[in-house]
C-alpha cells in the first residue's frame, strides 16, 4: 500500500518536468488560457522587473497568496501549481516557465475536467499578476 503514494509521485514529477522547457497547448476547451497561445486561450506573459534580480523565494511566496489550497513543485526554471476550488475539489493546473533572458514569465492555467470554467483560469493568472506586482517581481 505504501508503493501508490510513491508512485503518485514519481507521476507528477515525470508531469511537471515533462514541459519544463515550454507550456503544454491549451486544448479546443474554452477552460485553458496561455501566454504561449496566439487564438482565445492567449495572455500576455509577465513582465520581470530588469532593475532587480529575480527572487525566487519573493516568488513562491506571491504565488502561495494566490489560493489557500495550492499545491506547488518546482524545477530550475519550472513551477507547477495544482488549485483545488472549494465546493466541486476541481484541480486546475497552473504552470510558469522563469525565463530570465527574455525576462518574461510564461503562464498556463487550465481545468482538468469540464469544459467552460466560466473565466475563472483567466481571472487566476490577472490575480497572480496583481500579486507579484505588489510584491516587486513584474512590471
Amino acid at each position: 500500500m505504501k508503493k501508490l503514494p510513491l508512485l503518485f509521485f514519481f507521476i507528477m514529477c515525470s508531469h511537471a518536468s515533462a514541459y519544463a522547457n515550454d507550456l503544454k497547448p491549451c486544448p479546443d476547451k474554452p477552460n485553458c488560457v496561455s501566454s504561449k497561445a496566439d487564438d482565445e486561450h492567449a495572455i500576455t506573459p509577465f513582465q520581470l522587473k530588469q532593475s532587480e534580480p529575480f527572487n525566487h523565494q519573493r516568488f513562491l511566496e506571491a504565488l502561495n497568496q494566490l489560493d489557500d489550497s495550492i499545491s506547488i513543485t518546482q524545477d530550475e526554471n519550472y513551477i507547477h501549481a495544482e488549485v483545488t476550488s472549494r465546493v466541486f475539489r476541481f484541480v486546475d493546473d497552473l504552470d510558469l516557465i522563469i525565463d530570465i533572458e527574455q525576462q518574461l514569465i510564461h503562464v498556463r492555467s487550465a481545468s482538468r475536467t469540464g469544459y467552460y470554467d466560466f473565466g475563472v483560469n483567466r481571472r487566476r493568472v490577472e490575480k497572480l499578476r496583481s500579486l507579484l506586482k505588489q510584491h516587486g517581481i513584474i512590471l
